[in-house]
């Protein structure tokens, strides 16, 4: 889910076989050229496209490229509630199609989203994708909760982590555990101060994973804050008094219902809103890590709307829902239709440029009121709504994501880039039953996919929900150039090398191995065992650029973990395997 081909981690034979590894996803990825060359005469595109380890369901979608600095402040789509800033938008997205596993070829007529021919020129491709077809895999006993967690991808260095860490508000989970065994679930005890209470999602210090900053507020005070804490396994977290003031950075706030928190390597970022109140006030606070309020963004003319209000909605829509990838900042609320990402690093510069994009109704995808029975027609902050939705996420190309709550058997919409609503999606078994939680991992480790609760049962209010754990499904998406300039010699050939995830794994007794080499040479792929002992070599011979598939049999070795070495050149990737007999 990089920049094109999947760049798989190098995994440590050592390291990872520390983990108990019960959980080990069949990930799925998507791979096709850098770059394809189109006339844009009308003909008929052909874009190849390489599926390894599930089956996927995929939508193909047609950017501008390089025009972000000429799109400024611009409001489209139904009733004008599609707005851009200073970001590549939308031409034209596909309708949903099923790929094997193996190669493909995606069609595309040369025509936008309104059935016009597109103009000659350099346009940004994505392909993105799921799993479709096969059941979700097990990852853990207990939910997702709602507003609360988080995948931790990489470690205080900046690198992938080959296991990430699932972390929610209270405990941590590391991907690879036993399924089975809630007793791997590692917690620790938040003691509010005085008068505080602890609000939404909390963040991990990226720098030091053994500390987070809990959102809180003091109603009768009328303080905000974000605490920093140490975590102590299964005990009592440690509140860091030599940070901020007393362990704090408080400031004035009213009775906010709802507060979360989030960062990145620069700061810490606070979200609070009034949504249950008539007031119209939203507050991105920006806190740095030594302890200090850094600055403090308005953007209550986005998520507030009297009229909402007077129609029988709320004045004020979230957010409480917040996701942090690369620079952008995912915001959203179980409330309101609207669907927001911001760029803090903007913002900071220019409260104007804060904004990317804001979704609010108008796409049917994530909206509120859209029917035409609804009580409140077209209404977008209204907790009353028939649709409800408790995760919004994203991948590295930008693809939101949010689980649909309670419409029918369906999973969770889908937006462009730019905020675009694209579809609906389901997972394979999916119900109409509640479902609220939703993370995704995109690392590039083989536990990259999408995670979310399953709705088996819901009585009436949050207490009757019965726990359904958390699950799995492969997911990715990726992108290249589309350009009607004639292409280096080697630009439409393979620029990269990769390995995907065996397929199926687990196995028993075969699995096919897929890579990519950029180079022709000799390539050579070797087993070993848990030990670092080789005990197989599957090829070792000369083969041409291009996408390979080759199998392993494994009926005369025993059951367990294994790893697979594919070599080409001076490149080499290291990747887990699981036999089971």
């Amino acid at each position: 889910m990089k920049h094109m081909l999947y760049a798989v981690i190098i995994l440590s034979i050592v390291a990872t076989g520390a983990y108990a590894a019960n959980f080990i996803p069949n990930t799925m990825k998507l791979s096709a050229p850098n770059a394809v060359k189109y006339d844009f005469d009308g003909s008929t595109l052909e874009i190849p496209v390489t599926v390894t380890g599930t089956p996927a369901m995929v939508v193909f979608v047609l950017f501008t490229k390089d025009k972000a600095s000429e799109i400024i402040n611009i409001q489209n789509g139904f009733l004008g509630w599609h707005y851009v800033n200073k970001i590549d938008t939308c031409i034209y997205y596909s309708s949903g199609r099923s790929l094997d596993i193996g190669g493909n070829t995606i069609y595309w007529e040369g025509n936008d989203q309104d059935g016009k021919q597109v103009p000659s020129g350099e346009y940004t491709y994505y392909i993105w994708g799921y799993d479709h077809v096969n059941q979700r895999v097990k990852v853990m006993e207990g939910d997702i909760p709602q507003f609360d967690s988080g995948i931790v991808e990489n470690d205080t260095n900046g690198n992938p982590l080959s296991n990430p860490i699932y972390y929610a508000n209270w405990w941590r989970w590391t991907l690879g555990n036993d399924p089975e065994d809630e007793g791997l679930r590692e917690t620790t005890n938040v003691t509010a101060p005085g008068g505080f209470s602890t609000k939404n999602h909390s963040h991990v210090d990226p720098f030091d994973h053994n500390y987070l900053y809990a959102p809180m507020h003091n109603k009768d005070a009328m303080t905000g804050a974000i605490f920093k804490y140490q975590w102590v396994p299964n005990g009592d977290a440690v509140l860091q008094n030599d940070w901020g003031e007393d362990g704090a950075v408080t400031w004035s706030q009213p009775d906010f219902y709802h507060m979360s928190a989030t960062g990145d390597n620069n700061y810490i970022y606070v979200t609070s809103n009034t949504y249950k109140e008539a007031d119209v006030i939203n507050d991105f606070r920006v806190v740095d890590y030594d302890g200090f309020l850094d600055s403090v963004i308005d953007y209550s003319y986005f998520w507030g709307d009297l009229d909402d209000l007077a129609a029988g909605g709320q004045a004020n829509g979230g957010p409480d829902l917040m996701y942090q990838r690369g620079d952008i900042i995912y915001l959203g609320c179980h409330c309101s239709s609207i669907h927001q990402a911001v760029n803090p690093a903007r913002g900071i510069e220019d409260s104007d440029d804060f904004v990317v994009y804001l979704n609010q109704n108008g796409d049917y995808i994530l909206d509120y009121n859209f029917s035409e029975d609804s009580d409140r027609p077209w209404v977008n902050n209204d907790f009353n709504a028939g649709v409800e939705s408790y995760s919004y996420i994203a991948d590295t190309n930008m693809f939101g994501m949010e689980c649909i709550y309670d419409l029918g058997a369906v999973s969770f919409g889908l937006l462009a880039p730019d905020g675009t609503g694209i579809y609906h999606f389901a997972f394979a078994g999916e119900t109409a039953n509640g479902k609220y939680g939703f993370d995704i991992c995109d690392n590039g480790s083989v536990f990259d996919g999408l995670y979310s609760t399953k709705g088996e049962k819901q009585e009436t209010g949050w207490e009757g929900a019965v726990s359904n754990n958390t699950w799995y499904s492969g997911q990715d998406s990726i992108t290249g150039i589309l350009t009607s300039q004639p292409l280096a010699v080697d630009e439409n050939e393979p620029s990269a090398f990769t390995v995907a995830q065996n397929s199926p794994n687990p196995f028993n007794p075969t699995t096919t191995i897929s890579f990519l080499i950029s180079e022709p040479g000799i390539v050579s792929i070797d087993v070993y065992n848990v030990a670092g002992q080789k005990i197989d070599s599957i090829v070792n011979g000369f083969m041409e650029r291009g996408n390979h598939s080759v199998n392993w049999n494994a009926a005369d070795f025993s059951a367990g973990v294994y790893f697979y070495t594919v070599k080409s050149g001076n490149l080499s990737t290291t990747m887990k395997m699981t036999l089971l007999k």
